[in-house]
């Protein structure tokens, strides 16, 4: 795959290409209409004729415009027909919920079970359209992914919907685009297209509970974070279900943190995730994202917090 890409320039599904064909065609208009006034201001300049005003009145204020004006809008109003309109209808179905400032993600069990929960990563199957449920859980926000698809803005209290698809396997890079408060502009999402047989398994992967591995450093990464009371904040699948009185299944305040080694980024697109970003992000999250809402860990010895970041690594 390549790198994350986020440019409305260089589209790489369905929509993006009417998006981006637009885009092209009223600039180019634009272009031509402005270069067209920059002759006939040379032209006045160098010249002394007689200005019919009633010619130019027509021809220039109303003829000109209203045919332009006209063939554009007839274009853009028959091209954005052929945008994809938002269906629940399809086979896959994505919930996306806007919080301060990261995002929950949550796919259906395959088989029927628990939601799959994960954060500020959506990945998908090229080639196949998939329905994207839109909400926010505090202030508007808005999903843009500029390389699949325009913005839709997420309102508290309401469902958007918007229909997604990639053309080509890679990574893509969503941005909120609705300013939402201090640490806005480090809100960023990736979308992760593979084959469809790429995606079904890691699916199926990550619909299990987390799996630790053996090992002394393993196991006092755990229990560092049982006892640090991660589990106030955030969910490890088969470790911390319920915990601070939620039922099996509900989320935290906190990304689930399941199967979070297996994901590109760790805050919401801030770092890229290794073992290193990760214990930096323990020790002090607000050195790199000031006004997150996670607390800083500054006070954890260094032995501690290696085995915590070596603990969440592995839960892939």
């Amino acid at each position: 795959m390549t790198g994350p890409q986020q440019s409305a320039l260089h589209p790489a599904g369905p929509d993006a290409e009417v998006i981006a064909q637009l885009a092209w065609v009223l600039t180019g208009g634009a272009a031509v209409v402005f270069a067209g006034v920059l002759v006939l201001c040379v032209l006045g300049l160098r010249r002394q004729r007689t200005v019919h005003v009633r010619w130019w009145l027509w021809g220039g204020g109303i003829a000109l415009p209203v045919l332009v004006l006209s063939a554009l809008l007839a274009f853009s109003t028959l091209r954005s027909a052929q945008l994809s309109e938002p269906s629940s209808q399809h086979a896959l179905k994505i919930a996306v919920v806007a919080r301060l400032w990261w995002w929950e993600v949550r796919y259906t069990h395959p088989g029927g079970g628990e939601d799959i929960v994960l954060a500020n990563e959506i990945r998908l199957p090229v080639g196949q359209p998939v329905y994207l449920g839109l909400s926010s859980a505090d202030v508007i926000h808005s999903f843009w992914v500029p390389a699949l698809a325009g913005k839709v803005d997420m309102v508290p209290g309401r469902l958007h919907g918007m229909t997604l698809q990639a053309d080509r396997a890679g990574v893509y890079r969503a941005q909120c685009a609705e300013y939402c408060g201090e640490q806005h502009a480090r809100m960023a999402l990736h979308v992760v297209a593979q084959s469809p047989q790429e995606f079904a398994a890691w699916l199926t992967a990550q619909a299990r509970p987390a799996q630790v591995g053996e090992g002394a450093l393993l196991a006092a990464g755990r229990r560092a974070f049982e006892q640090q009371r991660c589990g106030a904040c955030h969910v490890v699948r088969g470790v911390s279900e319920g915990a601070a009185g939620r039922p099996a299944g509900e989320g935290g305040i906190g990304p689930d943190l399941t199967h979070v080694g297996s994901r590109l980024y760790i805050g919401a697109g801030t770092l890229r995730n290794d073992r290193g970003a990760l214990a930096a992000w323990i020790a002090n999250p607000h050195a790199v994202k000031p006004g997150v809402r996670m607390p800083s860990s500054a006070d954890m010895d260094g032995e501690t917090l290696r085995a915590l970041a070596a603990y969440l690594e592995q839960l892939k």
